[in-house]
């Protein structure tokens, strides 16, 4: 655990196992968070130098400080992780030989009321990873046409309810803007058939903020244009381990690795999904849903 935040990394040792640090020069860490997987590769790799990105210039903040004992051997940029052409460019590093994104969202950002990621607390609804952003989850939730609000929370959030949640939504920013996480949440959860409302095991408005969350941050597109890039930014030899949290993302890092395995030029490194065991599911409630990918570029 990092001491300073709480914050545990997901599957350390198994991330570590994929990409083998001590065989390591250059790792990007594409969402460098509060540097909890960054502090294992440097640790377990002493000759590895690493790019972290991350767009969230608090996580930043927390990753400098906790990093510094490693001093030159580390450099940190905001940026997204779809920008990795024009990290390196900035860094002067042709390519690198291990790439890691953790697509989850840190524990700060959940627990954060000014995010508005969680509807545990009061507060705006917000959901910007980075705060450069123009346009946020209360300007969608207020403003989309409710057929278009319906298909986001469809498509990103994968809810059999969606409809149902779109017109409530509508109904009641109506009457005033939905400005809180709370009682966005309220409306969803009304929303529901009353027997299904926690027949899942969820909060009702899960799946509603993911989707919001994604829309936001464009975490799909993001996560496309970074998969797209793997090729040309990772040395022949080197490895790429991506930590996804939904089938949204798993799906795609799926496909995408088994059809560039598929060419010739690269393998999967573990061909069944890695998860955390239940010893890490106990401690670490919020890793129960990660799932874990790896592959290697051979030519």
């Amino acid at each position: 655990m990092d001491g300073a935040s709480g914050h545990l990394p997901v599957m350390p040792n198994e991330v570590m196992e994929l990409l083998e640090p001590s065989r390591r020069r250059v790792l990007l860490d594409c969402t460098i968070g509060l540097g909890g997987h960054a502090m294992e590769f440097l640790s377990r790799g002493p000759q590895a130098n690493l790019i972290g990105l991350d767009v969230d210039e608090d996580n930043l903040r927390r990753a400098k400080r906790r990093l510094s004992k490693f001093g030159t051997r580390v450099r940190l940029f905001q940026a997204n992780f779809d920008q990795v052409n024009e990290v390196l460019d900035e860094a002067g590093v042709e390519g690198v030989d291990a790439v890691l994104a953790d697509l989850g969202v840190s524990s700060t950002q959940l627990e954060d009321p000014q995010r508005g990621l969680s509807f545990q607390t009061h507060g705006p609804v917000d959901m910007r990873l980075d705060r450069r952003i123009e346009k946020t989850a209360g300007d969608l939730v207020n403003q989309l046409e409710e057929s278009e609000l319906a298909n986001l929370i469809f498509e990103f959030g994968e809810e059999r309810f969606s409809r149902r949640i779109a017109r409530r939504i509508v109904e009641a920013r109506q009457k005033k803007p939905i400005e809180d996480t709370r009682e966005l949440a309220d409306v969803v959860a009304i929303a529901y058939p009353p027997a299904k409302r926690w027949s899942g095991g969820i909060h009702p408005a899960t799946r509603t903020f993911q989707a919001l969350r994604i829309a936001v941050n464009d975490e799909l597109g993001s996560l496309e244009r970074l998969l797209a890039k793997l090729s040309t930014i990772l040395s022949v030899g080197g490895r790429a381990a991506i930590i996804s949290f939904h089938s949204l993302e798993d799906r795609r890092v799926k496909q995408n690795f088994a059809a560039w395995a598929s060419t010739g030029c690269a393998r999967l490194i573990n061909k069944k999904v890695i998860v955390p065991g239940e010893a890490e599911r106990a401690a670490n409630p919020r890793s129960r849903s990660a799932k874990l990918r790896g592959i290697e570029r051979i030519a």
